[in-house]
Order: structure tokens, then C-alpha cells, then sequence
């Protein structure tokens, strides 16, 4: 039986702005099973980044709370890994240097952990490229860059904020093929943000839909796909796909 490893339990988020109180989310409750794959859609700024960070212990919600493996999330995680839209990797350091910085940052650049970070490189077919320079690598393999560079230091949870976003399209189908197979193989549960509903059913187990803002939960989408060894790209040939999606685009309300 599945646990849920992320417990959100209403949780709201109110700041204050030049024109006063902003109400970002409201009353945002669910849970993530340990091993599984959420994406967040919504409308352009209704609080989809915001609810990350507040996940992420970077910010402290106004009212609810989170819990991560059962405990409450009172400021940033080991256990949680960011990955963003741009790579942020440094153009000085070698794309070696740049999956260990994590672990340098953390004081935790041992032996083991070096080994650990070579074998994701070589896994991830890196390895022959540790030695260059991310000016060197084209977008798709620098994202993956970036993917190993949160995964070296050993998280149990992936949060993506339009972790693809920066890509052409072209670019952008590869990657999440391949971005989605590291996370599988490696059995990490993943929260994602993304304003791409193709995306978002193509990788997710669910799909929680946000209304604007003040944004609460509209619907979550319990995503299933009968086809074996599933992949992105095979999701988005399958004939559930297309009614994934319109049921989706209708609760977005969006409007070409």
C-alpha cells in the first residue's frame, strides 16, 4: 500500500502589495504518494509557484500546513530538491563541477558521494561530457545536467517549477521523455508546475487543476493510461489523451 510521503493541508497565502492584501491561494489541500508524479496547472499567476515554495519551506504559508514523511515543514528540506526553469548552471565550472556543487555547498563531498555523482553521469549518459563546459552541451543535455545536479544530493522529492519551459518545442518532448525516465528509474516522487496541459498529463499520475486567483483546487484528475512500460511520448499517442485534455482546457476555461 502507497504512503503519502506530501500532506497539504489548507493552505493559504496572503501578501502584501502596494495596492494592499493580495489573497494568492486559498484553502489548497492534497497529498502526493510516495513514488508517484503530481502536475499543477492553472491560470497564468494564480499562485502555482507560490504553492511550491511553500512545499519547498522557502516560504511560510498564512494559514495551513505541509507536512514531508509526516513531519511539518517549517523551513527548507533536505529531502526536497528544486529544479528550475532555467539550468543556473555556472559557465566557469565543468559539468562535473556543476552536479557536485550541491554537495559542496552541503558540506557533504565525500568519497561515496563523488562515486554517486560519477554514476549518475555515466547512467545518464554524461559522463563523456563531465569535463566540458555547459556553453558546450546543447539545452536538452543541460537540463539533464541540472536533473543530476539535484539528484547527487540524494532528495526524496523532485519539485519542478516550468522545468521545460525554456526549450523549443522539439527540445522540450525529448527532454521529458528523458527527464521522465531518470525520475522513474531512480523511484523519486515529483511535484510539477507547468502552464503546459500536454505536459502535465503526458508525465503526471495526477493533475491537480487551479482556478485563478485566489486560486483553490478545481479538480484533480486521477491520470491512467492502459499501455505498458509508459512513456510521455506514449501517453500523448494514446486515445485517452485527447479527452484528458479537453476535460482539462474546459476547466482552465482558456481561451485562444
Amino acid at each position: 500500500m502507497s504512503k503519502n510521503i506530501v500532506e497539504i493541508q489548507n493552505v493559504g497565502m496572503k501578501y502584501q502589495s502596494i495596492n494592499g492584501e493580495i489573497n494568492a491561494i486559498e484553502n489548497i489541500s492534497f497529498s502526493v504518494e510516495k513514488g508517484s508524479f503530481v502536475s499543477i496547472v492553472g491560470p497564468s499567476g494564480c499562485g502555482k509557484s507560490t504553492l511550491l515554495s511553500i512545499i519547498s519551506g522557502l516560504l511560510k504559508p498564512s494559514s495551513g500546513k505541509v507536512f514531508i514523511d509526516g513531519e511539518e515543514v517549517t523551513k527548507t528540506s533536505d529531502k526536497v530538491g528544486y529544479m528550475l526553469q532555467k539550468d543556473y548552471l555556472f559557465d566557469w565550472r565543468t559539468i562535473y563541477q556543476n552536479v557536485i556543487l550541491g554537495l559542496e555547498i552541503r558540506k557533504n563531498l565525500n568519497p561515496e558521494n563523488k562515486d554517486y555523482a560519477l554514476n549518475l553521469l555515466k547512467t545518464y549518459g554524461l559522463y563523456d561530457f563531465k569535463d566540458k563546459y555547459p556553453s558546450q552541451l546543447s539545452g536538452g543535455m543541460r537540463q539533464r545536467a541540472a536533473l543530476i545536479r539535484t539528484l547527487a544530493v540524494k532528495p526524496e522529492i523532485l519539485l519542478l517549477d516550468e522545468a521545460f519551459s525554456a526549450l523549443d518545442s522539439q527540445t522540450r518532448l525529448a527532454v521529458t521523455e528523458d527527464i521522465y525516465s531518470i525520475i522513474k528509474n531512480e523511484n523519486k516522487t515529483a511535484i510539477m508546475v507547468t502552464h503546459d496541459i500536454s505536459e502535465s498529463i503526458s508525465m503526471s499520475d495526477r493533475v491537480v487543476v487551479l482556478s485563478k486567483r485566489p486560486a483553490v483546487i478545481k479538480n484533480i484528475h486521477q491520470i491512467v493510461f492502459d499501455c505498458p512500460n509508459r512513456t510521455p511520448l506514449k501517453c500523448r499517442e494514446h486515445p485517452s489523451f485527447r479527452e484528458y485534455f479537453n476535460l482539462i482546457w474546459k476547466e482552465l476555461d482558456v481561451h485562444v
